[in-house]
């Protein structure tokens, strides 16, 4: 017992390495892939960082350029004036950036005031205008700065208006200054339609779809969006994956040798490399939602894969050792088969052998001994067919040819002459067989010899482990109807001890014997209800067993009913 006790463990102690292995695997892969997320995060945030330089890069230099192209030189003033300057690039310029300006106008220093001159745009000549409402903090810094005031800010009112001084002589002999102002305020409806989403898809895009959800709102007022996408989220929605600045125009003109002092960008916001401010904010959020759910994503795919192989891996271990276990159990209960049938057929041959070497040498010299010796070869002779008989049927069951030629065979004739085999050898007239059967039992389509062997062997069991509890056996035949159609339920029941639960789902095994007899030493080969399940399959039926302690057991064979028009051919053939 105690080695039967260490085998066992020995048996799991595979599995529990094998268990302790992938939770230390599961352990470093949990680690391992926490590792790759958060460098995955790194690294998509330094990616999302590059592309949104570019975008800005590119919307910066375009509109910086072409703005830049609109701003004459000195000696180009000199030779067509003021207006005759301005209105001779723009004429230039609108052949390569048509529709990109919705204003353009020149502020020009006059005393203690600055006069505004709009640029007609189909006529391409300046004149005398009034200054618009949205301008006025631009002209209030303007006058400031003509009186003076140098320091006044221009400020960012407008996220489309753009303004640049020329700077020269304020007159002979005077100081350098502020000659004029270009102001230049851009079509958004052009950016929006055009410029804005053609750039975003350069750089925010693969495969052409775009990976990101675009909202551009004004640096000055948040709540003056400029440009927005489709599934772009609303503020409040959640932190987005990126922020940038953008439209960091530059001057348009020098002085002093380098560019003219800028205010510092929004709070918070990184500068570009030249310190310019930015007149928009771009803000973007990956379409999966975000990249830390996007990160998220990806390893929750990562653990449920590796989880999945971790999975496999102990599942096929397990039932690499059960396939292993049962294989063992298998050679034990070969072998245990090998010692029984041995003792089967040792005990018979002994006996004949025995009575044959009396009856020579004339130790029986009675008649009723010779009778004696003679019936006791005969049943030891039937016994050992029988033994044979078994084992021959078992080894075509495992070759597949269980059952041969089917006919209608009468139940009550079948059930007879299965129980009269059964009991011929057990002259016991205390034994009381009760059969009972329905009248209206239909015929079924068997193999009458492989179907009386099953009722053959379940009267035996009964008889051999179930007798001695109230030396009683019962055979029962209805008719039932279930979802393929008629059958007939034999049932063969007894009153003896039963059998133990543990046991129920084995006594199919083959060389499965159990426990009772084992310890009783009951003559058997475990052969015989594996093959009386093989035949019952075989004839397209079930069986199945019910027991209870102490309550006997009852083994229910189902059978289907034989089809009618062969039931009509029995019948005729009968008559």
């Amino acid at each position: 017992m105690e080695s039967v006790r260490r085998r066992a463990w020995l048996g799991w102690a595979p599995v529990v390495v094998l268990a302790l292995l992938c939770g230390a695997l599961a352990a470093l892969q949990y680690r391992w892939i926490g590792e790759i997320s958060d460098a995955e995060r790194t690294r998509l945030g330094e990616a999302l960082h590059a592309r949104l330089a570019g975008v800005r890069r590119t919307l910066d230099q375009e509109v910086s350029e072409a703005l830049g192209d609109l701003m004459p030189s000195a000696p180009q003033v000199a030779a067509l004036g003021r207006e005759g300057a301005y209105s001779a690039l723009y004429v230039r310029w609108q052949e390569s950036h048509e529709h990109l300006l919705r204003r353009v106008a020149l502020a020009i220093p006059e005393d203690d005031g600055v006069r505004l001159e709009m640029l007609d745009l189909r006529t391409q000549r300046f004149s005398p205008a009034k200054w618009p409402d949205e301008w006025s903090a631009l002209r209030q810094s303007m006058i400031e700065r003509v009186v003076g005031n140098i320091t006044a800010p221009m400020p960012f009112e407008s996220p489309v208006v753009f303004e640049s001084p020329r700077f020269g002589p304020r007159s002979e002999g005077a100081a350098a200054g502020e000659q004029e102002w270009l102001i230049v305020e851009i079509d958004l409806d052009v950016f929006r339609a055009s410029i804005i989403p053609e750039v975003l898809n350069r750089f925010l895009s693969e495969n052409g779809r775009l990976d990101y959800d675009a909202r551009i709102v004004s640096a000055a007022d948040p709540e003056d969006v400029i440009y927005s996408s489709a599934n772009a989220a609303a503020p409040g929605a959640g932190a987005p994956d990126g922020v940038i600045s953008l439209m960091h125009i530059r001057p348009f003109a020098l002085r002093g040798g380098g560019r003219r002092p800028m205010p510092p960008g929004p709070p918070g916001e990184t500068p570009p490399p030249d310190g310019l401010p930015g007149r928009w904010i771009l803000s973007v959020r990956h379409r999966a939602g975000s990249l830390e759910s996007l990160v998220a994503r990806t390893r929750r795919g990562d653990m449920a894969i590796s989880g999945a192989i971790l999975l496999l891996i102990l599942s096929t271990g397990g039932m690499l050792l059960r396939a292993s276990r049962r294989s063992q159990q298998l050679a034990e209960a070969q072998m245990n088969f090998v010692a029984g049938i041995s003792h089967e057929l040792r005990t018979p041959l002994a006996v004949i052998r025995t009575a044959a070497f009396n009856l020579r040498g004339g130790r029986a010299n009675r008649p009723e001994q010779v009778e004696r010796y003679g019936d006791l070869i005969q049943q030891e002779s039937e016994k050992l067919g029988d033994l044979v008989e078994r084992v021959l049927r078992f080894s075509s069951a495992e070759a597949g040819r269980v059952i041969r030629d089917r006919t209608p065979v009468e139940v009550e004739a079948l059930l007879e002459e299965g129980v009269r085999s059964g009991t011929v050898r057990l002259q016991d007239p205390r034994l009381v067989v009760e059969t009972k059967t329905d009248p209206d039992l239909p015929p079924v389509l068997a193999d009458r010899m492989a179907m009386v062997h099953v009722v053959q062997n379940l009267v035996e069991n009964a008889v051999k482990y179930g007798a001695e509890g109230g030396n009683w056996i019962g055979v029962f035949a209805r008719r039932v109807d279930d979802n393929r159609g008629p059958a007939v339920e034999i049932r063969i029941a007894d009153r003896g001890p039963g059998i133990p639960p543990e046991e129920q789902k084995h006594i199919f095994d083959p060389f499965f014997r159990g426990s009772r007899a084992l310890n009783d030493q009951i003559h058997g080969t475990g052969l015989g209800l594996s093959l009386v399940k093989k035949i019952v399959e075989a004839h397209g039926g079930s069986i199945r067993v019910h027991s209870e302690p102490m309550q006997g057991a009852e083994f229910i064979v189902r059978l289907p009913a034989s089809p009618e028009e062969l039931q009509d051919e029995f019948a005729h053939s009968v008559n």
